[in-house]
């Protein structure tokens, strides 16, 4: 059995059972918080109770502003209503070596990480097919971010910047692949055999591992980025972009693209992927996206003729990429707008 709990509950359970102190009564049973590290307050588990599925979240906070967690258990969970919009003050990073989730920003799964930056998370649904799941998630703090990270005036490395912004505007987020040094460093975090102060110290070096690594990560897709694109090249794909946006309900095939822009299939792939951080088709299914969201919050048109005019045929399809994209269906989609 799984356990079936929104974000929002997840919360809650925290902060109930933090207030109260452990039962007397099997914590396997009752499911409870019991102190990990018997040498560390800070270091605390939650027991998942038997009827949920056998499993545990460990959390520890390591310093003020740096909290470390490690969820360890069956987890299955698909919001029925949207997740409120809300305002984020940390930078978080979570590390899926096995499991997944998929939220208004995001869909992460196995041998998978995301990078969650600062500012406003939009509304949103959640969901995450039943699973055994080995999740690491850091928390770092805006301020603690800065104190491990900036430089002498204050000021974080460009190459991660855009990890902090302002409550008005919507966080970063971006998914990336496990490597094997990543992998290594999460999988030490978990089997850390140490209790008490070595153990915080051997912790912080792993968070300052991590922190490295998601640090290179970035830079090395910036580099990708600062490739030029020779001038002609660069017209070429833009008139490929507008040849797609005109056919929506006819795509050109990738030949047709490049015969049509007198670009190679290589060159036109690599240069849009250069120029728009992302494949020519790609490209053509987050532009219908962006279409039938508007039009659905226009209200005039139904989910199926919202689908037809964007040039899409398969409902499941395009409601599965729409909730990819947009945390929901797009009938709930439509519905907040229109009730």
């Amino acid at each position: 059995m799984s356990l079936d709990l929104t974000a929002q509950e997840v919360d809650e359970v925290w902060t109930e059972a933090l207030s109260h102190p452990a039962s007397q009564e099997s914590p396997e049973e009752s499911g409870e918080f019991v102190q990990t590290d018997p040498f560390d307050p800070l270091d605390v588990s939650w027991l998942h109770p038997s009827e949920t599925g056998q499993g545990t979240t460990r959390s520890l906070q390591l310093r003020e502003g740096l909290d470390l967690k490690i969820f360890d258990a069956p987890l299955s969970y698909e919001s029925s209503a949207a997740e409120p919009e809300t305002l984020c003050d940390a930078v978080e990073f979570h590390f899926h070596i096995q499991g997944h989730h998929e939220d208004g920003l995001t869909q992460v799964g196995d041998r998978e990480f995301c990078i969650y930056g600062s500012g406003l998370h939009p509304q949103h649904c959640l969901y995450s097919p039943e699973q055994q799941s080995l999740e690491v998630w850091l928390h770092v703090q805006t301020e603690a971010l800065r104190s491990i990270l900036a430089d002498e005036s204050g000021e974080l490395p460009r190459e991660v910047v855009h990890w902090v912004r302002s409550a008005e505007e919507q966080r970063y987020a971006r998914v990336g692949k496990m490597t094997p040094p990543l992998e290594r460093v999460l999988w030490e975090v978990v089997r850390c055999p140490c209790q008490g102060r070595l153990k915080r110290l051997f912790l912080e070096g792993k968070v300052l591992e991590l922190l490295s690594l998601m640090m290179g990560w970035e830079q090395a897709i910036q580099g990708r980025r600062a490739v030029e694109v020779p001038a002609r090249t660069r017209e070429r794909v833009h008139f490929a972009r507008e040849l797609l946006l005109q056919n929506l309900h006819k795509p050109l095939t990738l030949a047709e693209l490049a015969q049509r822009s007198q670009l190679s299939e290589s060159a036109l792939k690599r240069g849009f992927k250069q120029e728009f951080g992302m494949t020519a088709f790609d490209y053509l299914l987050n532009y219908r996206l962006e279409q039938a969201r508007e039009m659905l919050e226009r209200g005039t048109m139904q989910v199926a003729e919202v689908m037809t005019a964007v040039g899409l045929k398969n409902r499941s399809y395009f409601a599965a990429a729409f909730r990819q994209k947009f945390g929901q269906n797009p009938k709930q989609y439509q519905q907040q707008f229109w009730q």
